[in-house]
């Protein structure tokens, strides 16, 4: 069973748009200058979702300050391309529409930086849709999920936790929304596993885009 909310939460890379190929990319880009040639991309998925700090140090071994430094280097590919090799999934605008239609609020929650965040929504004329787009901050403030979700509560003044639903592919949605005490649909269209959100904690989980229909 399920109940239906008043204000929907959504992450970006993965749950609206599919942004494995610039964000590979540049992450193949930043390993690059640090002399490491990764060619199996299937194997750079893990870095779409979370902070990019924290998947360098995790999956490289880099240190905090090396890990900003391959930050550094991904920008300069993703700043004016990366950020391009992106698709929003196929049907979404058009759940969107009918969320926006049903008087439902809706605001990104992402821990991408934010001006990236605003570029892409506004790029692929999503920006009619949503009421706020809120991310992290370019200097690293604001770097988790959790800070990202409760900034975004804030800034649209939502009182009322209890009618917010985050939407999101990777573990991390799912602990910045039960940090924050909101709800998280875990979506499978992305890519997280169904595994990795029952081990998170997911409110719920859905298959397709069409399903997130069923909570509004």
């Amino acid at each position: 069973m399920h109940r239906t909310y008043d204000t929907f939460f959504f992450d970006l890379d993965g749950t609206i748009t599919d942004s494995s190929l610039g964000i590979t990319n540049s992450v193949i880009y930043a390993l690059k200058k640090f002399g490491i040639e990764e060619t199996d991309r299937t194997k750079l998925y893990k870095f779409i979702g979370p902070p990019l700090n924290l998947s360098f140090e995790q999956y490289y071994g880099f240190s905090k300050e090396q890990g900003w430094q391959a930050i550094e280097y991904y920008r300069e590919y993703y700043r004016d391309k990366g950020i391009f090799e992106n698709r929003v999934y196929e049907g979404f605008e058009n759940m969107l529409k009918k969320l926006k239609d049903a008087g439902k609020t809706l605001v990104v929650a992402t821990s991408k930086p934010e001006p990236f965040a605003r570029q892409i929504i506004e790029h692929f004329g999503l920006s009619k849709y949503f009421d706020y787009v809120a991310g992290m901050e370019l200097d690293g403030r604001r770097g988790t999920k959790t800070e990202v979700i409760r900034y975004a509560l804030e800034v649209c003044q939502i009182q009322d936790k209890s009618s917010v639903l985050m939407v999101g592919d990777r573990e991390h949605d799912v602990f910045g929304a039960k940090e924050v005490r909101i709800d998280c649909l875990g979506i499978l269209y992305g890519f997280g596993t169904k595994e990795e959100l029952e081990t998170a904690g997911a409110t719920y989980i859905v298959e397709t885009v069409a399903d997130i229909l069923h909570f509004c």
